[in-house]
């Protein structure tokens, strides 16, 4: 028997109604906006655990046993050991210490990045969501610091084309990933901003979920205003730039201008790194009557002042530069007393040397017993060495946040390490918590 459409449609609701075409029931998952089918990334964090230093949250690879064989203990990093530990600058046994470099007088302590050999890590352990990369500016100075977090670098192609222009990869994958990203912006100046901020854009075209950018020296930070007419105030171009690749956060140290924080649009941690320099310079135990800081000039009163205060507060000298006149030579005028002192100079920076050993001239000159020179930064151009090494200074007292090329290595010159204060900065910013006990 033929059938048309409509005698189709009458049986086929027959059919049904007799339960012959019935189709059974099936509950769909019920969602809510609570639920979500995708696992969760990032494993729950309870109040405490924040404050945690990598060993005690379990991130960071757990101690061997120091009598575990054919093993090398590695110390935990404890809550007690993670502020500034191993920065006193104690000379280390010829077992544990690479040689040091030529022209270095004996027995000094020399802790640039590369001299002491670090532990090797036997294992690797994930740090959830954390990613720590470096640029070619100072990969010693990233390697230290993430062995104080106790993880590896990231893997990261940068190179450079025939023409200068800089090219750069991210190796893995960092996709909802806290990326850090060390890269100081020392000489050659230009050539390291750049690739700083290329650095960026390839993270956040590789769907990073943040992006710090570490810069342990800010360059362009002493053009932060306008002495003449139609001048240019890098300094903020320069914030502008890092925050329009695309930073999240700012973590630099020693700025030149405190104003320079002003410049971002996006959070800044400045950090100092001149409580490393206190660290060494207590453990040289110099008595307290001896000791008096001494600005090199008017600017950077508030600089030596708050040093000074951290020292016992010290007494306080400056070094007034004046020119009388065009054609003129310039007047070093000393106010304050160092007759018979150990004289300590501190700056943020040496770039030529011109400012600061004038300054010690004059101290010599004005009777002082010994004179110290302090920075974080040692930009050391030329001709900063010659002068550093004249023989007027007795030590002079330099931080790693720029590499200093073994041809630059003066007998005078001692290097303190700043990675495990950039470490525990990185640590804290990481886990959202407060970075302010590091600066007081």
């Amino acid at each position: 028997m033929l059938l048309n459409k409509s005698s189709h449609r009458a049986l086929a609701t027959a059919q049904r109604g007799q339960g012959i075409l019935s189709v059974p029931h099936v509950a769909r998952p019920n969602f809510s906006l609570q639920q979500s089918c995708r696992p969760s990334l990032v494993p729950p964090v309870s109040a405490l655990e924040t404050h945690k230093t990598p060993a005690q949250s379990g991130l960071a690879p757990p101690p061997l046993k120091p009598n575990e064989p054919g093993k090398e203990h590695i110390p935990a990093l404890t809550k007690e050991s993670s502020r500034y530990d191993g920065l006193k600058a104690t000379p280390s046994s010829s077992q544990d210490r690479s040689p040091a470099p030529k022209g270095v007088v004996p027995n000094r302590p020399i802790l640039s990045a590369g001299d002491t050999p670090l532990p090797k890590q036997g294992h690797k352990q994930s740090t959830g969501l954390l990613r720590l990369f470096s640029g070619s500016a100072n990969k010693a100075l990233a390697q230290e610091v993430a062995h104080y977090l106790g993880m590896e670098l990231g893997g990261i192609t940068s190179k450079r084309f025939a023409d200068g222009e800089i090219y750069v990869q991210i190796q893995e994958s960092i996709r909802g990933c806290d990326v850090f990203l060390i890269q100081p912006s020392c000489p050659p100046v230009n050539d390291n901003l750049m690739e700083l901020l290329i650095m960026i854009d390839a993270c956040k075209r590789a769907s990073a979920r943040s992006i710090t950018a570490v810069i342990p020296y800010y360059g362009y930070a002493r053009a932060d205003r306008k002495v003449k007419g139609r001048e240019s105030i890098a300094a903020k171009l320069t914030a502008n730039l890092i925050t329009e690749a695309g930073a999240d956060r700012v973590l630099a140290m020693d700025i030149h201008s405190g104003q320079c924080v002003g410049y971002f649009d996006i959070p800044v941690d400045h950090i100092f790194g001149e409580s490393v320099i206190l660290d060494y310079l207590a453990s040289k135990r110099i008595q307290t009557g001896d000791l008096v800081v001494v600005s090199p000039d008017v600017g950077g009163v508030a600089r030596a002042r708050g040093f000074a205060k951290k020292l016992n507060d010290a007494p306080l000298a400056i070094v007034d530069k004046r020119r009388s006149g065009h054609n003129v030579s310039e007047v070093m005028n000393l106010i304050g007393d160092v007759r018979g002192k150990v004289a300590v100079l501190v700056d943020d920076m040496i770039d030529t040397a011109g400012t600061i050993s004038q300054a010690a001239k004059i101290l010599r000159q004005e009777g002082a017993r010994e004179v110290y020179a302090c920075t974080s930064h040692p930009v050391f151009s030329p001709p900063a060495i010659e002068r550093l090494s004249s023989g007027v200074f007795e030590e002079v007292i330099v931080t790693n946040t720029i590499p200093i090329p073994p041809e630059n290595v003066f007998p005078e010159l001692t290097i303190l390490s700043v990675a495990n204060l950039l470490g525990e900065t990185i640590w804290r910013v990481y886990n959202a918590t407060s970075v302010q006990a590091l600066r007081d």
